[in-house]
């Protein structure tokens, strides 16, 4: 009989949380004097269902990590061939998650249009795919979300939540402004992930560079430790160019006016 095959249908077993190791399984097809065909069979059913119930966590993940799901945005359908410079591999290697083992935060910071949003949206549905809760919102849902939290007391529940998820994405940093109160939450967010264990990552997004970001949240000294424990180990990708947006666009030509009479 097949190690391999027990090995297999053990390593299933885990995963389905079954009360069953490969040991046992052995013993049985032993007393029950099963073929290899038979085996084969049986390791297939426990592979189908391993893969089933794995197909339906990814499912649930991405439903609830807020990214899109109807027109979703990953690396396939993203356009590598306008990235150019000499660090444009580092940017085409996001796709592996070095950076969310590695616990490197990630900046994609550089003018509207160049794909900032989608890389972030792409890197976050990968880790969905490999089993790691994430976590999509702009930077002025974050606001109003911390700003819901205080209003009905649940600063902490707030905090935690952000702090779960492996991959926390924060997109349009520099297009709302937090108050004293939320700048110090976010602070707290930023620092219970710093401490967190395990794979962890968080991913911002911007028009402008961090040193700038200080217009953006009110106290000053939070926002500060802040950006000391984002970017004390993280990759800042400065994206240059010119909008995508629109290459679909038709301009036409038309007149308005009265219509010339033909005679």
């Amino acid at each position: 009989m097949s190690e391999t095959i027990f090995k297999t249908m053990d390593s299933c077993a885990r995963v389905l949380k079954l009360d069953i190791c490969g040991e046992e399984l052995a013993r049985v097809a032993q007393e029950q004097g099963y073929t290899s065909d038979q085996l084969d069979a049986i390791a297939g059913i426990f592979e189908y269902l391993k893969e089933k119930k794995e197909q339906t966590a990814i499912t649930t993940l991405l439903r609830l990590s807020r990214l899109p799901l109807t027109e979703p945005k990953t690396f396939e359908n993203f356009d590598f061939s306008r990235i150019h410079g000499k660090d444009a591999d580092a940017l085409r290697q996001l796709p592996s998650l070095t950076e969310v083992y590695a616990r490197t935060n990630i900046a994609l910071i550089g003018p509207p249009g160049t794909g900032k949003t989608h890389i972030s949206k792409a890197v976050g549905r990968e880790c969905c795919n490999h089993g790691m809760k994430t976590y999509f919102l702009k930077a002025s849902e974050l606001n109003e979300k911390l700003t819901n939290a205080r209003r009905f007391g649940h600063e902490e529940s707030a905090i935690r939540s952000l702090v779960k998820p492996t991959c926390l994405i924060v997109d349009e940093v520099g297009r709302s402004i937090f108050d004293k109160e939320n700048t110090r939450m976010f602070f707290d967010v930023v620092d219970r992930r710093y401490s967190k264990e395990g794979p962890n990552t968080m991913i911002f997004t911007s028009n402008l560079t961090p040193d700038k970001w200080g217009e953006y949240f009110t106290e000053e000294s939070s926002l500060l430790c802040a950006l000391d424990r984002i970017f004390d180990n993280a990759k800042v990708f400065m994206i240059k160019g010119e909008s995508h947006r629109g290459k679909g666009r038709k301009t036409l030509s038309i007149e308005a006016g009265n219509e010339i009479s033909k005679k």
